[in-house]
């Protein structure tokens, strides 16, 4: 475990909610979008455990039908199976580790991994092992694919969950309860949107750079000559509950008139949506490095809308994404600069981004605090081993052991370096010698 360096940061940006409406709030420091360490942690507490939306059910209409994601470094698939229900697993053979799919999407009876043959039914059930049939105590039952949580919400959006548990540690409700019964969305019939188009973007910047930048309209004026049309900017607000922020703003006659009436509210950690008569747009945010994540997003249109009223919010949006990315990946480069430390936030203009940094504190100092008290990383997704499997335990532990010598005898080479006094018995402090660190 990286311990001391993390313990460098976290306290780092402390108080993160105002003590009045007219006080200002330090934000997250710019190591926390740039330390590789703090990437990984957001892995361990935020994207092994909280529910992620993922797309609509549209998406999935026949038997056989599947996708493929990739958030933060775990794979997984999306499945219709044979009596309709929508399935979710890690994109692993349990073989030899191999991914079960490759292509981005298709339509298949069975998956079959192109290593070794392994074959498994869209339950995620194994169903050939070639070879293995014979083999005293191979129990297929047991070598399945990995089984993902799945919610579908009242509106068809489907969610996942990748923690390990038989039960999530925390349930969907506990994050997004009545989220989906927003009274606004009653002026909406999801089910007359055809799903139309993804597309996807690069940014050389970290995730929750784009995620500050979605949830406050105070740059808007300045960096978006679009919005205007779409929205009363005087009268833009934000909700927060939760892992929501809502974000409201008032339409014109002449605006409703157009489709422009828009409802959009951001998930955490990593996606949002938009709403609107002609159209609903779902962007997710997906972690790649600490200074890079993927922007990608699904495009649905209402059936009933002309090519020209469709277009008219499709390109605008478009336009205004790609004004996000401009400023997101300029931030990041005076971020990575070591410079910059953090700026005031606005209580009221930019409550959305103090919530969503407050949120994102307190998910993994609580995660870090648990990790040092049980003395090892927790990976919440992980695969839990059988009781039987005390060998590969074994193996487990002395790998851990050998990561944790590693990082203590580097933090003792860095204490000889800077003449430190405080040395853990490693063998660079013992002798001075920075040349042993390993």
């Amino acid at each position: 475990m990286t311990s001391s360096f993390l313990k460098s940061y976290l306290g780092l940006g402390s108080g993160a909610s105002p003590k009045n409406e007219n006080a200002t709030t330090r934000a997250l420091p710019a190591s926390w979008y740039t330390s590789q360490e703090m990437f990984e942690l957001e892995r361990r507490a935020i994207f092994s455990k909280k529910w992620l939306l993922t797309t609509h059910k549209l998406r999935l209409p026949n038997t056989g039908d599947w996708l493929r994601y990739d958030v933060a470094g775990y794979a997984f698939i999306l499945v219709r199976d044979r009596e309709g229900n929508i399935n979710a697993f890690h994109n692993v053979c349990r073989h030899r580790a191999f991914p079960v799919v490759t292509e981005g999407e298709g339509t298949s009876r069975i998956f079959s991994c192109k290593y070794h043959g392994w074959s498994y039914g869209l339950n995620g059930k194994l169903a050939k092992a070639p070879g293995y049939q014979d083999l005293e105590g191979f129990d297929k039952s047991k070598n399945g694919l990995l089984p993902i949580h799945v919610h579908i919400d009242h509106n068809g959006f489907i969610w996942v969950n990748l923690d390990a548990g038989e039960q999530p540690e925390i349930a969907w409700e506990d994050d997004f309860k009545d989220i989906d019964l927003q009274s606004r969305f009653q002026d909406f019939n999801f089910e007359e949107y055809n799903f139309d188009h993804t597309w996807e973007m690069e940014g050389d910047f970290n995730w929750k750079i784009l995620a500050d930048n979605y949830n406050e309209c105070y740059h808007c004026l300045t960096a978006h000559p679009d919005i205007p049309s779409l929205a009363d900017l005087s009268a833009y607000a934000v909700d927060t509950k939760d892992g929501s922020i809502v974000h409201y703003a008032n339409a014109t006659p002449e605006q409703i008139s157009r489709g422009l009436k828009i409802a959009s509210t951001y998930y955490f950690p990593n996606a949002s949506m938009t709403v609107s008569p002609h159209f609903f747009f779902m962007q997710r945010f997906i972690p790649t490095s600490p200074g890079k994540c993927s922007m990608q997003y699904e495009v649905y249109r209402n059936k009933s809308s002309s090519d020209e009223d469709f277009e008219l919010i499709n390109a605008m949006y478009k336009r205004i994404m790609s004004e996000d990315k401009y400023l997101c990946i300029h931030t990041q480069k005076n971020l990575n600069t070591g410079v910059f430390v953090n700026g005031e936030l606005h209580p009221r203009m930019e409550k959305g981004p103090l919530y969503f940094q407050t949120v994102v504190r307190d998910i993994v100092l609580q995660h870090h605090k648990r990790e040092e008290q049980a003395g090892h990383e927790i990976w919440p997704a992980r695969q839990h081993l059988p009781v039987n499997a005390s060998t590969s335990q074994q193996d487990i532990d002395f790998c851990s052991k050998l990561a944790s010598q590693s990082q203590a005898n580097k933090d003792c080479g860095s204490a000889v370096a800077r003449e430190s006094s405080g040395c853990c018995g490693g063998m660079a402090c013992q002798t001075g010698n920075e040349a042993l660190v390993y």
